[in-house]
């Protein structure tokens, strides 16, 4: 077909010739430039020349948004770039992916820390107790929101201030500026939540959507530790030797077993409160005494089931294996539910999870009870750790019983000790303290039978 020289109305009346689907008409100004008219009377300007050997064709754009003037001059841009041997669609593709590199790094670097906090509450969690998420969510909530036991509001937690700031804006200045006020009102909680922080920071570093945002030495500079609260241990927050024989008796009258032997098992096995609360029945072997506990730090560990706290997880394995009676079975059947024996250790009939959540009331009322001082539901680990010197325990045999990282090379490096090297000394723990609480306990004379506490 001829060439001719393009102009706004020889556009407009450029038809496709009858019979075709569609007909193409080249400009005579500029080489490459031709007009694609379909027989729906769609007009688009196109682009056509040779490269390397083969035929190159780019579609230019509709001539409703292009005038010719404009389509000259992108043909025109076209075909210098195929004179040099590049094809414009490569070019125009690496263009767009810069320009979509820029935007998501502008959009990487708009990124708040409230936006971050719960994507590193939810890749995390699995690897959590929920006490320690249901910590990070508390320390980071705005307040405002009723109370859901008495009056008033809840107060916004010491993270709070932070979360509307971009990941770009922790500074070490501002991180310092926040850490010095809240210390100033609760520094417990202002230590915590530093810490809380300072594990984002360095798992937000490790993920390459947020690698390189937040300044360096945003958490260790040193005019953030200067303001850092000192991590002071409570005075007086476990229990002395003389003490264990009013403790345990007290603890022991509890009428509800399942607080009553869960109390008892935190300071006979020294763990975290929500790691003996999280037990199920499936990882407790009665017949090698043995626990695995999900550990925080390791993810799980492995510790000996001692006789006597063995005696009370049979008791409550029969309750809780005992089916229920007449008038229990008929409130089930209300609640359209079947009967059938809780997975935890620790169950709870009430708590929306199924197993124990809040035990601390009836371990102050026993405190109260027997006249002791207050003692923390992790004063009763702190408690194991420290009563282990009376039996002479090495101490990273207790250690690796709590769940406490190493702290000497050789312990690190070197010591990696048997279950049956720990219950060795565990079970001398135990019968030591049962001695100190006036408790007689005979265990079973032979084997690994475990028979329940007389």
């Amino acid at each position: 077909m001829a060439k001719i020289n393009f102009t706004a109305d020889r556009v407009a009346n450029f038809q496709c010739d009858p019979g075709k689907q569609q007909s193409i008409f080249w400009d005579a100004k500029t080489p490459g430039l031709g007009l694609r008219v379909t027989a729906g009377g769609a007009k688009s300007y196109i682009f056509e020349t040779r490269l390397n050997g083969k035929t190159l064709r780019i579609t230019i754009g509709d001539v409703r948004t292009w005038t010719v003037a404009k389509a000259q001059a992108e043909a025109t841009h076209h075909k210098a770039q195929t004179d040099k041997g590049s094809d414009p669609r490569e070019l125009r593709a690496e263009q767009q992916a810069k320009a979509e590199a820029t935007r998501a790094e502008a959009k990487r670097h708009d990124l708040t820390l409230g936006d971050v906090w719960p994507l590193y509450l939810a890749a995390r969690k699995p690897r959590w107790g929920e006490r320690h998420y249901q910590d990070h969510v508390n320390l980071a909530a705005e307040g405002g929101q009723p109370k859901k036991r008495g009056k008033g509001e809840t107060v916004a937690g010491p993270l709070a201030p932070l979360m509307p700031l971009r990941l770009s804006e922790l500074t070490p200045t501002r991180i310092a500026e926040w850490l010095e006020a809240e210390a100033a009102a609760r520094p417990t909680n202002a230590a915590q939540s530093f810490r809380k922080l300072r594990a984002l920071i360095r798992w937000a570093d490790n993920m390459p959507a947020y690698h390189g945002i937040i300044p360096s030495q945003a958490y260790s500079a040193s005019n953030v530790r200067d303001v850092l609260p000192a991590n002071r241990t409570k005075d007086g927050d476990s229990l002395q030797r003389e003490q264990l024989q009013d403790w345990f008796a007290a603890v022991r009258k509890i009428p509800n077993p399942t607080i009553n032997y869960y109390l008892q098992g935190l300071l006979l096995t020294g763990a975290r409160r929500d790691e003996l609360a999280g037990l199920r029945w499936a990882e407790v072997d009665f017949q090698w005494r043995s626990l695995s506990i999900r550990d925080k730090v390791e993810g799980t560990r492995t510790i000996p089931l001692t006789p006597y706290f063995a005696s009370l997880l049979v008791e409550l394995k029969r309750i809780n294996e005992t089916p229920p009676n007449v008038r229990q079975v008929r409130k089930l059947d209300a609640a359209g539910k079947e009967w059938a024996p809780s997975p935890w250790v620790f169950s709870s009939s009430t708590a929306a999870s199924g197993r124990l959540v809040e035990p601390r009331i009836a371990h102050t009322n026993a405190l109260e009870a027997a006249g002791l001082p207050h003692v923390s539901l992790h004063g009763l680990r702190r408690s194991f750790g420290t009563l282990c010197e009376w039996v002479e325990v090495p101490s990273g045999v207790s250690a690796q019983i709590m769940g406490h990282k190493p702290s000497a090379l050789a312990e690190k490096h070197y010591r990696r000790r048997p279950i049956d090297m720990l219950r060795k000394w565990h079970d001398q723990i135990e019968v030591w303290m049962l001695e100190q609480a006036g408790i007689e306990f005979k265990p079973a004379p032979a084997g690994l039978r475990v028979v329940a506490a007389s």
